[in-house]
């Protein structure tokens, strides 16, 4: 027979015990976070994005971007859970031209990591850095940058032992990562893309629009050729993209790549 339980009261929770519940939403690998700050970079208009990373992701990720940047005041903002300035209004949700909007994925990452945030926004001199540990703001303090932001994320989980140990190792986190970067780079030929891991180049796309090129600067020369280009048109819709020749042969999951 169950016995009955002792009765807690109902409380608002802490807003960091939140933030840290919300990452095993978002983030629950180190190429989530990535994702999340690739997204952040190209909503704001970065045409040149660098990632490094060391360990996996576990150790260290990195985005720089070129972007719009941010003011100290939206810098401060964007820690705040739910603060986002890609929707206003419930009629925004009908309309949203941007990668991200819940403005969810900043605090939810600072919270289970120690993070830095270098930013400048274009209209000012100066920039702002921030230093932050499990989600708790240690120093703000205005300084010399380029435009743009620099997001570093080191000690991915450190503070949250049960997330951490489902980590797989260096080697497939590294390949989820790689994953992540190639699809974007795929998607927006535009964009030039770097990845660096412990000191080695993995990526590099030149970010000169053109499909072709970024696909032979991930998958080789070899791959590209005799590749066709494909459109299509309805009245819901475009939809464009490359194909490869049928003698050509990768698995599944890394030969398909397809964005919205």
């Amino acid at each position: 027979m169950r016995t009955r339980p002792e009765r807690r009261p109902i409380r608002t929770l802490d807003e960091q015990l939140v933030n840290r519940i919300a990452a095993g939403e978002v983030v629950e690998r180190p190429a989530a976070a990535l994702k999340e700050l690739i997204e952040n970079a190209l909503d704001a208009g970065a045409v040149r994005i660098e990632v490094e990373v060391a360990m996996g992701g576990r150790r260290l990720i990195r985005v720089r971007d070129d972007g719009i940047g941010m003011t100290r005041e939206d810098a401060l903002n964007a820690l705040q859970r739910h603060a986002t300035s890609k929707i206003a209004a419930d009629a925004d949700l009908n309309r949203i031209l941007t990668l991200g909007f819940r403005g969810e994925a900043l605090p939810s990452i600072a919270s289970v990591s120690r993070m830095e945030i270098l930013t400048r926004a274009f209209e000012e001199d100066t920039g702002t850095h921030i230093v932050l540990e499990g989600g708790e703001i240690k120093s703000v303090e205005e300084v010399g940058a380029p435009i743009g932001t620099t997001i570093t994320v080191r000690d991915l989980f450190y503070n949250v032992p049960a997330r951490l140990k489902f980590l797989k190792t260096v080697p497939t986190e590294l390949g989820h990562i790689v994953e992540t970067v190639t699809r974007y780079a795929f998607a927006y030929p535009d964009v030039s893309f770097r990845l660096v891991h412990e000191r080695q180049e993995l990526i590099f796309t030149p970010g000169n629009g053109d499909l072709l090129t970024a696909v032979a600067s991930i998958w080789g020369r070899e791959t590209v050729q005799g590749m066709v280009e494909r459109w299509t048109t309805s009245a819901t819709g475009s939809a464009f993209g490359v194909s490869s020749r049928r003698r050509i042969r990768r698995a599944p999951r890394a030969s398909i790549n397809i964005f919205m």
